[in-house]
């Protein structure tokens, strides 16, 4: 029988191994090898002259839509546990956003770190600077559940260290336990219902927000990404000629020892 040796990069290499196991063949693989190949910069230092010239129509579109200016930061906003500038800022938008479902703000608003990929950095902002903070097709939900499960995500948020938060202040301990969780200031009733404004992905569950999905009701409108609605937040800031800002006000706090 006659022996081969396989040399491809990963993706290659799994279905060649694939085909060649699953098909009657005079050759036996006795060997397989891959290597890592690094996609930077380097790449760039001889473009393809024809491929640039077929982008460029498609690429000057893209850059008249994405290099829109839609309004001005104020300071540069981060984002951080427990608490920060950026967070706070796009809980807050999500908490208003609630409007279009309740006709009010709901009680709270949540957003978690991670569905926050970049800096909003002092100064002009862009469709890009939006695109880039919020790159996914996450949707608004507007929740309604009992203060006995809010409880809960409470807990959840300590576990986790803090998320952008809006209407609700936290207490809690550096291991992530919760010492204390108030609505607007008061204590959390078991039996009152409670709407937290917050995306489709956490509300399923989804990073260890695991109290969500025993919410009573559920409201997701179509279209209103969270994405959007931010958008639609920074271009009305603008034209009532004011500047986006955010501020630390103490949302979530951990005791020190």
């Amino acid at each position: 029988m006659k022996r081969m040796t396989l040399k491809f990069i990963p993706a290659v290499l799994l279905v060649a191994v694939f085909l060649l196991s699953s098909c009657s063949s005079a050759y036996k693989v006795t060997k397989a090898e891959g290597t890592m190949v690094a996609v930077d910069s380097t790449w760039d230092v001889n473009p393809d002259a024809e491929a640039i010239a077929l982008l460029a129509p498609y690429k000057a579109k893209v850059d008249s839509i994405m290099l829109r200016v839609v309004g001005t930061a104020e300071i540069s906003m981060d984002k951080g546990a427990p608490e920060s500038l950026l967070s706070n800022l796009v809980a807050d938008v999500l908490r208003n956003a609630a409007g279009q479902v309740l006709g009010k703000p709901a009680d709270m608003g949540l957003i978690n770190m991670g569905g926050l990929r970049n800096v909003l950095t002092e100064g002009p902002i862009t469709c890009e600077n939006i695109y880039e903070i919020l790159p996914f097709e996450n949707s608004l939900c507007v929740l309604t559940m009992k203060g006995v499960y809010l409880k809960e995500l409470f807990n959840n948020i300590a576990a986790c260290h803090g998320q952008g938060v809006s209407g609700m202040q936290l207490l809690i301990t550096k291991d992530g336990k919760l010492l204390e969780g108030t609505v607007a200031g008061c204590p959390i009733e078991d039996e009152q219902l409670y709407t937290i404004a917050t995306i489709d992905y956490l509300a399923d569950g989804n990073d260890g927000m695991t109290a969500l999905p025993q919410a009573e009701k559920r409201e997701c409108p179509d279209g209103a990404t969270l994405r959007g609605l931010f958008m639609d937040y920074v271009e009305q800031q603008t034209t009532a000629g004011k500047k986006i800002t955010s501020r630390m006000e103490g949302r979530i706090t951990v005791k020190d020892e």
